[in-house]
């Protein structure tokens, strides 16, 4: 009888994580990205969104596991990895340099399935040029699809769409 009664409440919690899972996965792969140019701060500002899990596969093909991003258990080298990684897949160049940006902080979306990145290029008094390269997630999924929606001086407004094969793009303003 309590072999059977424990049966029965394992059934239940297995059925149980199998929908968990089922709920969080997502068919697929994309990440957004703003860029925003601040007068007011002279900077190039920065935010990024990525689902936690795709972030935490990319970084596991690193050799970085077991970081538990944004949750209570997070490593705490977490956000040293992620922003390593941000570095790598993320390429700006500023007025035709190579521009290097700060990590600002990290925060959990609403529904806790992804993260928003937030960093900046601080210094900037003018911005003619921006050219962009968006590799973030792409060496592990084939379908994945970056979005960058760009603001710059004078309210200009440019938006690009990075896939496998897609070379880095400009903006004049």
């Amino acid at each position: 009888m309590v072999l059977s009664i424990l049966t029965f409440f394992l059934s239940l919690f297995v059925g149980f994580t199998e929908q968990v899972v089922t709920a969080t996965a997502h068919d697929y792969h994309i990440s957004k990205c703003q860029i925003e140019y601040s007068e007011p701060d002279s900077a190039l500002q920065i935010t990024l969104h990525i689902y936690i899990d795709d972030l935490e596969e990319a970084l596991r093909k690193q050799g970085k596991d077991k970081l538990f991003i944004a949750t209570e258990k997070e490593d705490e080298q977490a956000e040293v990895h992620l922003f390593e990684y941000l570095k790598e897949g993320l390429a700006l160049d500023v007025n035709k340099e190579k521009a290097s940006y700060t990590f600002i902080g990290k925060e959990p979306s609403e529904d806790l399935q992804a993260i928003w990145c937030y960093l900046e290029i601080p210094n900037l008094k003018t911005v003619s040029d921006l050219s962009v390269n968006n590799t973030l997630l792409m060496e592990v999924f084939d379908d994945q699809k970056n979005i960058v929606s760009v603001m710059g001086p004078n309210k200009k407004h440019g938006y690009f769409l990075f896939q496998q094969g897609s070379s880095p793009e400009q903006m004049q303003f």
